[in-house]
């Protein structure tokens, strides 16, 4: 948002973070490729898509639509190889340097399960259930503030603590002491910046709180919309871009969450759109989740259209407000009055992936941005997505 000298302190903190089963392996028709395959199959994607996935991912046009295809393939197959492995499933994420989907495994003997998908197998000590309990475990505990949130990391089968290193002390090293002690799979990581909110019906345009402070429209659902929960509290009244009455928050959950829901007034029409700031909108079809490792866009109304990947899955980040759970990471940029906005990834972007929660950094130097997962938004909510 756009606040107050006060708030405009607060923007350097949000945006607006086993066992194995003997399986038999199944036999699979349609392996996840690699980036460095050709795109004549893949599907057709928009010129504006294509050109900012090279923009901000230094690709050409053919790596971008091979990436695209790949990215979605691989979400498919992850879901698959996850309900075969059971407990032996250990996270699955897209190499950066071969664009394939690698998933990691705590039994050597279910490699084979893995290669029949298209995947390449990587044996690891500790499951994803085990590094879910231990991140759970670190859930119940009450972080300082140079503390800047906790996650699962697939990629090195840990679960990552980070600790901003130029405000570290001693709350924070009896912090870490503590996180070690619960689980081997505990790793600690400095980092140069605390996240932080962003305070500034088409997603990614910008609305406006009590008339004073800005964010960003997530997605549309049936009767509003949803948004980041640090933008309004229940019974906050939002204009639109165009400063006309629009809505009132009825649902708001900040921090632990950081989800909220506008309904809208008779003014407003729902529509199944993201913003690219260039003319264009990507047409929302669903909300299927993507992988770690996937390509993935924002739209938001102060840095407009960037992309990025995922980087990990339920993480968790310590904000000044207080913490919240359950976040997405990337390494897309944002900047206050982003917060809110939307996160699409998959075939032209057409999947829902959540809203614009903080993050650290900006989009002149880059940085690091969390996001709050769409579906859980409309699971509390009840709340039906907008799509063309």
């Amino acid at each position: 948002m756009n606040r107050t000298s006060a708030a405009r302190l607060a923007a350097a903190a949000l945006l607006a973070t086993g066992a194995a089963t003997a399986l038999s392996v199944p036999a699979i028709a349609d392996p996840a490729a690699p980036y460095g395959t050709t795109a004549s199959d893949t599907e057709s994607y928009p010129a504006e898509l294509l050109q900012a996935v090279q923009r901000d991912l230094g690709l050409n046009a053919e790596q971008a639509r091979v990436r695209l295809a790949s990215d979605t393939r691989s979400g498919e197959t992850e879901a698959k190889v996850r309900g075969v492995l059971g407990d032996a499933f250990a996270g699955a994420w897209i190499d950066s340097a071969t664009g394939k989907l690698t998933v990691g495994v705590t039994d050597a003997a279910q490699s084979d399960t893995v290669r029949a998908h298209g995947a390449e197998p990587k044996v690891v000590p500790f499951s994803q259930r085990a590094l879910i309990g231990t991140k759970a475990t670190l859930d119940t505990l009450t972080a300082p503030q140079a503390i800047t949130g906790w996650r699962v990391d697939d990629t090195s089968n840990s679960v990552v603590v980070e600790v901003n290193r130029h405000v570290r002390d001693a709350a924070a090293d009896a912090f870490l002491a503590t996180a070690k002690a619960v689980s081997p799979s505990v790793r600690v990581v400095e980092v140069e910046s605390s996240p932080t909110t962003l305070y500034d019906i088409r997603g990614g345009d910008a609305y406006y709180i009590n008339g004073t402070s800005r964010c960003s429209i997530g997605f549309a659902v049936s009767g509003g919309f949803v948004t980041a929960g640090h933008c309004g509290r229940v019974g906050a009244t939002t204009t639109g871009y165009n400063r006309v009455s629009q809505g009132t928050f009825r649902g708001s959950s900040f921090p632990g969450n950081d989800y909220a829901w506008v309904a809208t007034n008779s003014s407003w029409t729902p529509r199944p759109w993201v913003n690219r700031y260039n003319g264009t909108n990507v047409i929302v079809r669903g909300s299927s989740e993507a992988a770690v490792g996937a390509t993935i866009c924002r739209s938001g109304s102060t840095t407009g259209w960037h992309c990025g990947t995922v980087q990990a899955k339920n993480s968790t980040v310590n904000y000044p407000q207080g913490t919240v759970y359950g976040l997405t990471r990337t390494n897309v940029c944002a900047e206050p009055g982003d917060s809110g906005g939307s996160w699409v990834a998959g075939t032209s972007f057409g999947q829902a992936q959540g809203v614009t929660s903080g993050g650290s950094g900006n989009c002149s130097s880059g940085g690091t941005t969390y996001f709050q997962p769409v579906n859980e938004i409309l699971s509390v909510y009840g709340l039906r997505l907008t799509v063309g």
